[in-house]
């Protein structure tokens, strides 16, 4: 009898080895595996930081990506011609933040790569992590932006002194194309429901004919559930009942509100993943535009939240159909979150950026 109670917990493990089979993901083609190359921008500010951080998480996973670096600033003219060319060349790219002046006539370099790009896209997925406590559970909302018109046209200028005229553009061809990816994310991401948000009550034709084009694609998806909500409310509705929000189709300039609303709902920016997509190019970054930058402070003390951008990357390396190492990757961070011994200050903990990195390079599998 004794022989047979020790041998029990041997004959589970065993059993449970069994079990625990590997899924086929995908049937790569001959060549799938050839290392890609990837555009990086480290930034301004926790930039470097951060993307530091992911290139030390790809060495210690032998992932097939290399790195071409470029040093690109928020303060210069113009995206260096030779960042668009190793852009278009790779078609990827993984971005630091980059500090946009306030006033003074100064364009937003971010606003360059996602018109030179035609990056039309913003995808921002905020949704809670296992064992990081927060407000609101169930959260998991994608909030997808439209990313080159609107009131980001940067059509402006003063009548005359004192009086400046600031110009909001609205096409058909740019509202249809973003509510096309809206619904055709969700379709392939087995997601419910889109929700379009809007001012259309107030800005009858603009709003108004951005409304019509998301309605006009809803009838081509029966099987997802369409719906409409006013900016106002649905920020309201955010704060209060964020569980009852899926995908969201916006504008750009409420996008960029409604996402950075949603991600500190969900646990904050720091733990956001995104990018930005067209029909040639891609862009990753940390997902909500707030704090992407960060603090003097939480540069000089080295203690900026990587797990955004590992997130980002490893949306990344889905994108470049490297499923498996993507897997890796979000299963070390969610982990290293998860059991909350390694976390920075945001996140309530004391820990550095280096001290996570080295977390989630040790829970790899």
């Amino acid at each position: 009898m004794a022989t047979t109670r020790r041998s029990l917990p041997l004959l589970r493990t065993l059993i449970a080895g069994k079990t625990q089979t590997r899924t086929v993901t995908y049937m790569p083609r001959p060549g799938d595996g050839a290392p890609r190359p990837v555009t990086l921008i480290p930034g301004d500010g926790i930039g470097p930081l951060v993307t530091n951080a992911v290139e030390q998480v790809m060495e210690a996973m032998h992932a097939p990506v290399y790195f071409e670096k470029y040093d690109v600033h928020g303060d210069m003219k113009r995206v260096p011609q030779e960042v668009l060319d190793s852009i278009k060349k790779n078609k990827v790219c993984l971005k630091g933040g980059l500090r946009t002046p306030m006033g003074g006539g100064v364009s937003s370099l971010n606003m360059q790569l996602r018109k030179e790009l035609d990056l039309y896209a913003s995808l921002v997925n905020c949704c809670n992590l296992p064992g990081l406590p927060t407000r609101h559970e169930n959260v998991d909302i994608v909030v997808i932006r439209e990313n080159t018109e609107g009131e980001y046209s940067g059509l402006e200028h003063e009548v005359v002194p004192g009086v400046v005229e600031s110009l909001k553009v609205i096409t058909k061809f740019c509202s249809e194309r973003i509510a096309k990816y809206a619904f055709e994310y969700a379709y392939l991401n087995n997601r419910k429901k889109v929700t379009a948000v809007h001012k259309a009550n107030i800005m009858k034709l603009a709003d108004g004919l951005f409304l019509e084009s998301c309605r006009e694609v809803a009838t081509k998806y029966p099987s997802i559930k369409y719906n409409e909500i006013i900016v106002d409310n649905c920020c309201m509705q955010l704060v209060s009942k964020p569980e009852q929000f899926d995908v969201m189709v916006t504008p750009n300039l409420y996008g960029n509100l409604v996402a950075n609303t949603a991600a500190g709902i969900a646990g904050g920016t720091g733990v956001m993943p995104g990018g930005n997509v067209g029909a040639e190019y891609a862009v990753f970054e940390q997902g909500a535009s707030a704090g992407n930058v960060g603090k003097e402070k939480i540069v000089e003390q080295k203690t900026a939240n990587p797990v955004a951008l590992l997130l980002s990357s490893a949306m990344m390396l889905r994108h470049l159909q490297f499923p498996s190492f993507a897997d890796r990757l979000e299963s070390a961070v969610k982990r290293v979150i998860s059991e909350g011994q390694y976390r920075t200050k945001d996140l309530g903990g004391q820990s550095s950026t280096q001290e996570v990195v080295d977390a989630v390079i040790a829970k790899l599998d």
